[in-house]
């Protein structure tokens, strides 16, 4: 090992190629300082090659011949085959070229740049003459988009020495409106003391306000807390408010120039002062408006808002001042003037005003500015007159002249300005209006030949001529005028002229008959042949909404004219007369419609129900007698008639009608009706052999099985009364009123579990029936209510109540009748928030709204209970019982006059539907009562008596 010959690799040259790392993955990077200058490597060292320059002469490889380098003799020594030659240069680097210190620069050399040159200069001036004069016409153009500052402004440099010195004190400065951040220089000099001595003595301060020693006797009471007062500061406080007062009364556009020197003073303390952030604001806007009206004195908005800006703090004069300034620099603006005005007393703003008319005599809003200035109405009208002078052509100030004139100075103002505003129609109308009748009508005449496309001329002529009772001329009229526009070019749209008819139609007078004549005219313009009908029952209803009642009688006549066999159209025109006409038009339009369809039944109908609810019973059995004749076999007619004997007590006329239509083959109704006759006679007999009878025929009526009960009932027979009802609900057990009277005639025997079964088989038979529930409830709540108050008399029944209403309202969540039930059961501290909830499931339900307003009316609260009883029969004025609640609360605590209006409004409304208002109405001594009456019966009924 010791003999061992160990190489020295650091001494050993590396292989061609070699890379370091490489083996083991670390692969570097080649960069220019690392293989020197742009020359060829040296050739590899090799056997034979070493002797390669040996013999050799310089310049061989250029083709010269052996011994004929240059520079070199054939002696030379041999270059160092390793040496690089050295080709860097200080400014291009190892780029310089390989043969840059090769060689000598020599003749030929030169002779050979020389030749290139001259080359390239021959190649250059092929087209010199083409690439100057474009890069000189670039450079033209170029100078021409890009002009240097001095030669955009040399014209105005030339004409500078004819500015005078007024228009070089008129240049505004230019401002500084840069927004970089600019460093401010702060240079800091300490003060001396004696500046500083004089400060703190002008800032002084004192404890009190009298003059003497601040240092009192220790017996002396402090006159204040001790807070310290800065009286210079008060001082200069109390100046600058005293300050703006003064300015404020100094004038104002009343024209006080008076101040009160006994109360300025006192005033001060009524003076709103403006905070801080108000007062820096309306500085900013200063500085603001003054850039604007500086940068752009023409600006007339400027110098508005400057004005503005000083009213609003309180330096009118200043304001007085700028808007001067406004109307010197802007007297082209009227808006300025106007604004000067305004911000002057009055005299001095018809002087402003006078100035404003020299330079703007054509504004029309100068001058009737200047109108309002004055108060006589003679000078108003001189004002107007010379403004007319300077505009005749301006419709504004013709129609404010002739409202301050006399009729007879109207006509000629009017005769004048139709000749200087030809195209106006208002004014052609306004004049017409003036006329006579003959003079009237050459107005119009006129008008329409200057304006033949101007709808309103043939509307007003038509006006008056129904005016002048010349109502054969309307028709031509609004026809010449349909036929007239459209010869012109003028779209008829008919909603246009359906507005027009409307307003004929609410003029002073109404203007019936034009109206009349618009819609007959223009209704079916546009209007395709089926839908005719539809469309003019919409017209009519939407007028009939707006309250034009007389549009909507014209459509509907129109519409009955052209469909004289709809009975639909007569029964809408009948409404419409029932509800705004008068007897004697429903009797004339029924009698027509009858006419034309004498097989509408419910035409007979009406018409003989107008006529016995104005007392002419006669007159509708006549008009019932007629129907019979186009209709034999109507029921509806015969049942008609019966009710109108039954109504007006002729039993016996009434069994003879009933008996004749059973003959003829009746229907369930007719022995209905004619059972309530013998219930009303009082021939039990007969009226159980007409229920017997009818039953055979109609096993599915339940109505005469329920009257087959009643019968057994007021007979005293429970027996055959259950029997009744178990054949009528095992025959209808649809039928709700069977089950619940089946079910109340065994709690009145004394059996309310067969009651309670017979309501739980009712319930599976007619799931989510809301009465079967309520029945149910009420049943086990009627053993346990003991007081109003909420008393039990048995918790099981209570507890059994409220286990069924909450099933009762899982079924039936939206049921209104089982909420208000709800509610009413509820203990009263519970109440309110089960009426919430109530409210929640059904918000609109009105009988959930009157069980509310009866809580309202429970807790003295009038004003609400009121208005939620009115809500309530608003949402469904069919329910009696709603009507008997809420006259019972206007009893209490409302007046005879809101008494009366709600039983008025009961009487219009015609309720048939409620539980005690059912049952009060179709008791038998009650048959024949009117509705008021009923009113005040069911209040007994519920169990308040109202006062009278």
């Amino acid at each position: 090992m010791a003999g061992r010959n160990v190489s020295n690799f650091g001494q050993i040259p590396a292989p061609s190629g070699y890379v370091a790392g490489l083996g083991r993955g670390a692969t570097g990077f080649t960069t220019r300082s690392d293989i020197g200058p742009g020359a060829p490597a040296a050739p590899p060292v090799a056997q034979g090659l070493g002797q390669m320059n040996e013999g050799g002469a310089s310049g061989r490889g250029r083709g010269l011949p052996p011994a004929a380098g240059r520079g070199r003799g054939a002696g030379a020594a041999p270059a160092d085959d390793n040496k690089i030659p050295n080709t860097f240069d200080d400014f291009e680097g190892g780029d310089a070229g390989i043969f840059v210190g090769g060689g000598d620069y020599d003749e030929d050399d030169k002779e050979a740049d020389q030749i290139w040159d001259s080359i390239d200069d021959h190649m250059d001036s092929r087209r010199r003459d083409q690439r100057e004069a474009r890069l000189k016409q670039d450079l033209e153009q170029y100078r021409k988009n890009n002009p240097k500052i001095t030669e955009q402004f040399a014209d105005l440099k030339r004409k500078l020495d004819k500015v005078s010195y007024e228009e070089w004190d008129a240049i505004p400065d230019i401002g500084d409106y840069t927004i970089k951040n600019k460093k401010k220089f702060a240079a800091f000099v300490p003060a001396p003391d004696t500046l500083l001595q004089k400060a703190l003595m002008e800032k002084e301060v004192s404890t009190t306000a009298s003059g003497g020693s601040s240092l009192g006797s220790g017996l002396e009471t402090p006159s204040g807390s001790g807070a310290v007062t800065d009286l210079n500061a008060v001082g200069e406080g109390r100046g600058t408010v005293l300050g703006l007062k003064l300015d404020h009364l100094s004038d104002s556009v009343s024209g006080q120039t008076v101040v009160d020197p006994k109360g300025y003073l006192t005033d001060l303390k009524s003076l709103k002062i403006s905070s801080s952030a108000e007062i820096s604001d309306i500085k900013k806007a200063r500085l603001l408006l003054k850039s604007v009206i500086s940068t752009n004195p023409k600006h007339a908005p400027g110098w508005i808002a400057a004005a503005r800006l000083e009213e609003l703090a309180g330096k009118l004069q200043a304001a007085r001042s700028f808007i001067q300034k406004g109307c010197d620099a802007c007297p082209k603006s009227e808006d300025v003037w106007i604004e000067a005005a305004r911000l002057n007393t009055p005299e001095n703003a018809r002087a402003i005003l006078a100035r404003g008319v020299v330079a703007l005599p054509a504004s029309v809003k100068i001058w009737m500015r200047a109108a309002q200035l004055e108060d006589e109405e003679d000078r108003k009208r001189r004002v107007l007159r010379k403004a007319l002078e300077n505009i005749p052509n301006s419709v504004r100030l013709w129609k404010a002249v002739v409202d301050l004139s006399s009729e007879q100075d109207a006509r000629v103002l009017l005769s004048r300005a139709v000749e200087c505003c030809p195209q106006h129609v208002d004014l052609w109308l306004a004049l017409a209006r003036l006329e006579s009748y003959d003079q009237a009508r050459r107005v119009l005449n006129k008008a329409r030949e200057t304006l033949p496309t101007e709808p309103a001329i043939w509307v007003t002529a038509a006006k008056l001529e129904e005016a002048n009772d010349n109502a054969a001329m309307i028709c031509k009229v609004m026809e010449r005028a349909v036929k007239s526009l459209r010869s012109h070019g003028v779209t008829i749209d008919r909603d246009y002229w359906l507005k027009e008819a409307e307003t004929a139609e609410k003029n002073e007078p109404p203007a019936t008959v034009v109206c009349r004549e618009i819609v007959r005219v223009t209704i079916g313009v546009g209007v395709e042949d089926e839908d005719r009908k539809r469309t003019w029952k919409a017209d009519a209803e939407e007028c009939r909404k707006r309250g034009s009642v007389e549009t909507a009688r014209a459509i509907y006549a129109h519409a009955i004219t052209v469909f004289p066999g709809k009975k639909g159209l007569w029964v809408r025109a009948a409404q419409l007369e029932k509800a705004n006409g008068s007897p004697e038009l429903m009797d004339a339009l029924l009698k027509r419609a009858v006419q034309h369809c004498p097989q509408a039944e419910i035409l007979w109908l009406m018409a003989a129900k107008e006529r016995w609810v104005h007392g002419d019973v006669p007159g509708a059995r006549d008009i019932l007698e007629e129907a019979f004749v186009g209709n034999p076999e109507s029921e509806d007619i015969w049942l008609a008639a019966f009710k109108l004997e039954f109504e007006n007590h002729e039993p016996e006329r009434a069994r003879i009608l009933l008996r004749k239509v059973r003959e003829r083959g009746a229907s369930e109704r007719v022995w209905m009706k004619s059972a309530i006759v013998e219930r009303e006679v009082g021939d039990v007999a007969a009226e159980r052999t007409l229920l017997e009878e009818g039953l055979v025929k109609y096993p599915g009526f339940w109505k005469m099985w329920l009257m087959l009960g009643q019968l057994e009932k007021n007979s005293g027979d429970a027996a055959a009364e259950r029997a009744a009802y178990a054949k009528g609900y095992r025959r209808c057990h649809a039928a709700v009123p069977l089950w619940t009277a089946a079910a109340a005639l065994e709690v009145r025997e004394g059996q309310p579990a067969k009651a309670r079964a017979i309501l739980e088989q009712a319930r599976l038979r007619n799931p989510a029936t809301e009465e079967l529930w309520l029945a149910a409830v009420r049943q086990e709540r009627a053993g346990a209510a003991a007081g109003p108050g909420g008393a039990s008399g048995d918790p099981e029944s209570v507890r059994a109540s409220e286990a069924l209403m909450a099933k009762a309202l899982q079924e039936c969540p939206g049921s209104g009748m089982l909420w208000a039930e709800a509610v009413r059961m509820a203990p009263r501290p519970q109440r309110k928030s089960k009426s919430v909830d109530a409210l929640k499931r059904c918000d609109s339900n009105p009988r959930i709204i009157a069980s509310i307003a009866n809580l309202f009316w429970l807790d003295r609260k009038v004003e609400k209970a009121r208005s939620w009883f009115n809500r309530s029969v608003t949402l469904n004025p069919d329910i009696g019982d709603h009507w008997a609640m809420f006259l019972t609360f206007e009893t209490q605590h409302g007046t005879e006059e809101q008494q009366e209006a709600v039983v008025r409004r009961c009487v219009e409304a015609e309720p048939r539907h409620g539980e005690v208002w059912c049952r009060v109405r179709k008791s038998v001594k009650n048959w024949h009562d009117t509705v008021d009456v009923l009113l005040k019966k069911t209040i007994k009924e519920i169990g308040v008596d109202p006062k009278p």
